[in-house]
């Protein structure tokens, strides 16, 4: 009796384990089922594109300097645009040349390079214009102006350190 009475008791034991090892990996495939589920529709919106034309990027700055410097920078840039947007549209239409080498058949590297040297030249003719708006622009601004222009960092870059 009394062994029979153990082994009842062993079984009773084991099915127990048996289910709650069962409920266990139950509920781990729920989990990860929701998880799947949340990642696949719930998703954050994707970041907006930041916007890389020189009134952009002006505006950016703009954004984190007192209001009279904010004025002292838009109206430097208002006046002298002309030439920054030209440049930003070369800039532009020399990326494109050297996509079109890309694309070529048969591929021409001295093309792609010729591409990409006229491609540099007009980049770093429009960061010419616009760094000049902005070094116009400072020399104008308040101490307090000048010093937020210091500490700020473009998007993507590590906020609160320096660019050296």
């Amino acid at each position: 009796m009394i062994s029979a009475l153990s082994v009842a008791t062993a079984e009773d034991r084991t099915s127990r384990r048996i289910v709650l090892w069962s409920l266990a990996l139950n509920l781990f495939f729920i989990g990860l089922v929701a998880a799947l589920f949340v990642r696949l529709y719930i998703a954050p919106p994707a970041a907006a594109p930041i916007d890389r034309s020189a009134t952009g990027r002006i505006e950016r700055i703009a954004a984190i300097l007192p209001a009279a410097d904010t004025e002292v920078i838009r109206a430097e840039y208002h006046a002298k645009a002309a030439p920054v947007d030209a440049a930003r549209d070369d800039f532009e239409r020399a990326i494109d040349a050297v996509r079109r080498t890309f694309r070529d058949e048969p591929y021409d590297i001295g093309a792609t390079r010729a591409a990409m040297v006229e491609a540099r030249s007009a980049r770093q003719k429009f960061e010419f214009l616009l760094h000049d708006i902005i070094a116009s622009a400072v020399s104008k601004m308040s101490p307090a102006g000048r010093q937020k222009l210091a500490d700020w960092s473009p998007p993507g870059r590590n906020a609160g350190t320096t660019n050296r």
